[in-house]
């Protein structure tokens, strides 16, 4: 895992976590956690030791599924809930992107204290997924939508996928697609559960969840 191609990948993967807590309207956001998942395809065969028929698969699928499927599908939910395309946070983007600073800074200081082996100490991955994962944790808090909820899994997941590459040489090939499943899954069933909050009680807030029923 030492190919000079992972760190630049890992660094646009930062710079669009920024782009996240920064933007204001929803499509951008959108944008960007696709960009997220096809630089996450990208690496795949980077990682991978040697590039076979598997790790080809499952690149196309990573980079299909996350950059241009679960988009297409979060945006047709949007609009058949009618959702308002203006970010909606408890506490603005400047905040926002201060935390998700913070929480970069404490990644990468973090990381450097893990037990881990040479050949992860030498790249941005746990720091990249940990700052992820705190990036999706601000959005998840701060944004109370439920559009922010299957957004915020997504840039979640994506954190998770990043520490898997960690392990990339061990999981097996049913375990990987099985990621992909769970991600696909997952968005679907949020997209159903937005809708369904928007046709009972006439809004997209997550507040409102409680007020569906059988």
């Amino acid at each position: 895992m030492n190919s000079p191609w992972l760190d630049p990948c890992l660094v646009t993967v930062l710079l669009l976590n920024f782009l996240l807590l920064a933007a204001t309207r929803l499509k951008p956001v959108v944008y960007a956690i696709a960009a997220q998942g096809i630089v996450l395809g990208m690496m795949l065969p980077i990682v991978h030791p040697g590039y076979d028929q598997r790790a080809a698969l499952l690149t196309a699928a990573t980079i299909m599924l996350r950059g241009f499927f679960i988009p297409r599908l979060l945006f047709f939910a949007m609009r058949r809930a009618d959702v308002r395309w203006q970010v909606e946070s408890l506490i603005g983007p400047i905040p926002s992107l201060l935390c998700g600073a913070a929480g970069t800074a404490i990644a990468l200081n973090y990381a450097n204290s893990l037990p881990l082996s040479s050949s992860h100490t030498n790249n941005l991955v746990v720091p990249a997924a940990l700052a992820t994962i705190l990036t999706a944790f601000v959005i998840l808090i701060t944004r109370y939508k439920a559009i922010n909820l299957v957004l915020g899994y997504m840039v979640l997941e994506n954190g998770i996928f990043i520490f898997g590459l960690l392990l990339v040489e061990a999981m097996p090939f049913l375990v990987e697609i099985g990621v992909l499943l769970d991600l696909f899954v997952g968005v679907f069933l949020m997209g159903i559960v937005i809708h369904h909050v928007a046709r009972e009680v006439q809004t997209t807030g997550a507040e409102s969840l409680p007020a569906l029923r059988e």
